[in-house]
């Protein structure tokens, strides 16, 4: 039970942090907070599964930039959710990595907000 209610948590968190990073950010948009929560469930499916086959693929670039090509691969992903999510729209590249910033800022703030009151 309390595996489903974290689970259930955390995907709330990542549809909200979607939206507000929408709200910051110009050229990442949302059709509605449906959109925002089915785009979350596969951002996350898709963090799962393809980009720990993309990190281990362009691991020297990310030794190299001392861990900046990280933004580099989460605008990617951002991108790729795009693409899977009708509703769900990245105008380019520069939006989707400015996006990978804030959402990384607005998940970690509202996990430490929900977590601290939890």
């Amino acid at each position: 039970m309390v595996l489903i209610i974290n689970f259930f948590l955390t995907w709330l968190i990542a549809a909200a942090s979607l939206l507000i990073t929408a709200y910051i950010v110009p050229g990442f948009e949302f059709d509605s907070f449906g959109t925002a929560a089915i785009a979350a469930l596969i951002l996350g499916l898709v963090n799962a599964f393809v980009r720990p086959i993309i990190f281990i693929f362009t691991l020297p670039l990310t030794i190299i930039t001392l861990g900046l090509f990280l933004f580099v691969i989460n605008a990617f992903m951002l991108w790729f959710v795009g693409v899977l999510t009708p509703g769900f729209l990245i105008t380019g590249f520069i939006p989707a990595l400015l996006a990978s910033i804030v959402l990384t800022i607005v998940s970690t703030v509202l996990g430490l907000l929900v977590g601290k009151a939890a």
